[in-house]
């Protein structure tokens, strides 16, 4: 089949324009683009994980940032400038603690407009901001690619994979990171079949990564995240891909809830189980996994998911939206730089300091 490629994220106009996005809460059933005209919008899309996958997050905070100046008049005192970009960065922080390329990408924000701070031209500021948004977009577009072509090196013609969660084209500003592995191996010509956990409780891994797999044409076959043990003593999975979030120095990785029952499952079934990952979503300023912060969502999604109430009116709920993987649980992880593997503090640190 002819792939048609929808980008999750695109700038419409000039530096005085504004950004488009999917709506990924309607997806699989409805494919429907918001445009974000205030930096409101472009908070609550990530909030409502109408934007989710942390590169993607990344590009919709730098742009975010873009979009919040554009409240100031073009002609403006340069400390209320400043004062009004800091406001918008601290803003945007506050919408998801866990995904680091959010910081990641505010900060990178923050320090090109400092490094022009000395000239005070305003202008020149915003051109410049602007022209880092649009960097770090189109950088990780490169990124994917280049994680495709080192993941797709362990995959072998006939192969099947397991997956959890949603990093794919929808999760990135190209065609992901571990689902790069898989469609840069289709490009290949290797044959390979993929089995999509659903991803409760809000089943990104049935309504996304199905959906983005059959819209290539890849052989895909969905399963309820309880299954996944069982499709590997079956001998079904010759090797788990997922994304992450973030990652410690130590390779511990946030992944979204579920994963780490996932690698639990590949080592006692001798799974080989990767995370596929761009460099800047390794935080090395935390030494391990217990040092990750874990957003905890509302109680609504598990109980009245999607509408319909699936819980005893006032039970208590735990709905933490990831979990730690440790590092020894991971065979190797999958960067625009090639694989670390075995994953130790000392290759983790060869590879993102290049």
């Amino acid at each position: 089949m002819t792939f048609q490629n929808i980008e999750t994220l695109s700038w419409i106009g000039d530096r005085h324009g504004w950004l488009r996005m999917i709506d990924q809460t309607l997806l699989p059933t409805e494919l429907r683009e918001i445009d974000c005209r205030q930096v409101e919008t472009v908070w609550e899309a990530i909030k409502k994980l109408r934007v989710r996958g942390a590169p993607a997050i990344g590009i919709a905070a730098a742009y975010g940032v873009c979009v919040g100046l554009q409240t100031l008049p073009q002609e403006v005192d340069f400390n209320v400038f400043r004062t009004r970009l800091n406001e918008v960065v601290d803003y945007l922080a506050s919408s998801r603690p866990t995904a680091v390329n959010l910081f990641w990408a505010l900060n990178r924000m923050k320090a090109k407009a400092e490094s022009f701070y000395d000239s005070k031209n305003i202008s020149e500021i915003r051109d410049a901001l602007f022209s880092e948004a649009k960097m770090i977009h189109e950088e990780d577009r490169r990124i994917c690619r280049a994680i495709g072509k080192f993941g797709q090196e362990l995959v072998r013609d006939g192969d099947t994979f397991l997956t959890h969660c949603n990093a794919g084209g929808l999760a990135t500003a190209d065609y992901g990171t571990a689902l790069a592995v898989f469609f840069a191996a289709t490009e290949m010509g290797k044959k390979i079949s993929v089995y999509a956990d659903e991803t409760r409780p809000l089943l990104q891994g049935s309504r996304l990564t199905a959906w983005e797999l059959m819209q290539r044409g890849i052989d895909v076959t969905l399963i309820c995240d309880s299954m996944a043990a069982t499709v590997m003593k079956q001998g079904k999975i010759n090797g788990v891909v997922v994304g992450a979030d973030r990652i410690a120095a130590n390779g511990d990785t946030a992944n979204k809830i579920g994963t780490y029952s996932v690698a639990i499952a590949a080592r006692t079934h001798r799974v080989p189980f990767y995370v596929a990952a761009p460099v800047s979503t390794f935080d090395l300023t935390l030494t391990d996994g217990n040092s990750i912060p874990i957003e905890e969502r509302d109680a609504e999604e598990i109980c009245n998911g999607f509408g319909k109430q699936t819980a005893p009116q006032g039970v208590k709920v735990y709905n933490p939206a990831f979990d730690i993987t440790p590092a020894e649980l991971i065979t190797g992880i999958i960067t625009e730089h090639g694989i670390i593997s075995p994953v130790k503090r000392e290759n983790i640190a060869k590879i993102v300091q290049l």
